[in-house]
């Protein structure tokens, strides 16, 4: 049976290459007689999976030696607790972004530890556009300042010059980029946090990935759980506790694959073709419509809606038929959504356009 085009927006699609990889491999690791997620994550053998694994990820997103790498359990979302319990102290004051429901999960948590001052946003559950630059408002002594890059439920993203606007403030810049993660080069020094679930770019949920400059790490409130120490981790190697292996082993062979595929810049050019043409296809049709402002749709996650919304149900059916899955779009947004993660080829963009074509003609 073909493998369908899963256009989910996490757990999302994984390289077919590497999908049989794993396969090959699931039984019987490296000639071991045992599968490796059976494997102690102690021994020599994983560990060098894992020592091999950071190194290509420090590889293909040319991460400075000034910063340690954490694979951690918890998803992003454990974060939004952990980051401020690392990096303040009690009655600080830190800047967030609010651009959409991720943002406000993460301000939300923050604001237990933390005084936030919202720089822009926040009027809106799901805002369709980051406001003009002149209406951020930035604290003038706030401990960091974070952002999420690309708001995966809407597919609204940061911009380079607005974020060139944030690292001007001279503050350390916090980001989550759970959905946009190595769809393209970003220069990792001017962050000082960078984090991510790893079910959308990087593999299978369970693993989530830190990005940490190192004079960061060591300073958590004596209150913060062991758990969320990142020191906890950094001095562990990431093994404080058992990490989830397998997740660990198969984000490993995406940044293998993608290594293998040219890195980042190769595929951020395959990632922008596929956006221009789905993005061109939908405003150019008065069938298909899309929310977010022009210039700030995010390459990952394409949202969009049908003219007579009556109809949806009826392309969620058809899709799947043709074996273009998971298009519906969030429950808080609505409409359709199309992730076009690095693992989703070209051809599947083709096919998923070829197909509301000829959707809109058969009920134009």
């Amino acid at each position: 049976m073909a493998r369908a085009f899963n256009f989910s927006a996490g757990p999302a699609m994984l390289p077919e290459a590497v999908m049989r990889k794993a396969s090959a491999e699931f039984l019987d690791w490296n000639h071991t007689g045992m599968s490796i997620m059976e494997m102690s994550h102690r021994s020599k053998e994983y560990m060098a999976v894992a020592h091999q694994t950071e190194a290509d990820l420090r590889e293909v997103l040319a991460i400075p030696d000034n910063y340690q790498v954490l694979f951690l359990h918890g998803g992003a979302s454990m974060q939004f607790s952990a980051i401020p319990l690392n990096l303040t102290a009690e009655g600080d004051t830190v800047d967030y972004f609010n651009t959409g429901v991720w943002s406000d999960k993460a301000i939300i948590e923050a604001s237990r530890y933390v005084n936030v001052n919202v720089v822009v946003g926040g009027e809106t559950k799901n805002p369709t556009e980051i406001p003009d630059m002149a209406e951020w408002s930035f604290s003038e002594d706030a401990k960091y300042i974070h952002l999420c890059t690309n708001e995966t439920i809407t597919g609204l993203a940061f911009q380079e010059d607005q974020l060139e606007h944030v690292f001007a403030q001279g503050k350390p810049v916090i980001a989550d980029m759970s959905s946009n993660i190595l769809c393209r080069p970003i220069d990792v020094s001017r962050y000082a946090v960078i984090y991510a679930g790893a079910q959308k770019n990087i593999g299978p949920a369970g693993l989530s990935i830190m990005i940490i400059r190192n004079d960061l790490i060591g300073h958590a409130r004596e209150i913060t759980p062991t758990l969320l120490k990142w020191a906890t981790y950094a001095n562990n190697e990431s093994m404080f506790n058992t990490p989830a292996t397998y997740a660990w082993y198969l984000a490993g062979l995406v940044f293998e694959w993608l290594k293998a595929n040219g890195g980042v810049e190769t595929i951020a050019l395959v990632n922008q073709r596929k956006a221009e043409k789905l993005y061109d296809y939908i405003d150019s049709s008065a069938f298909y419509y899309n929310t977010i402002k022009p210039s700030q749709r995010s390459w990952m996650n394409v949202t969009f809606y049908l003219t007579n919304k009556e109809l949806e149900a009826e392309f969620i059916q058809a899709s799947t038929t043709a074996g273009l899955l998971s298009l519906k779009g969030h429950k808080i947004f609505g409409g359709m959504r199309a992730s076009i993660y690095n693992a989703m080829p070209e051809e599947g963009v083709d096919a998923l356009i070829a197909f509301m074509e000829q959707f809109a003609k058969t009920h134009a």
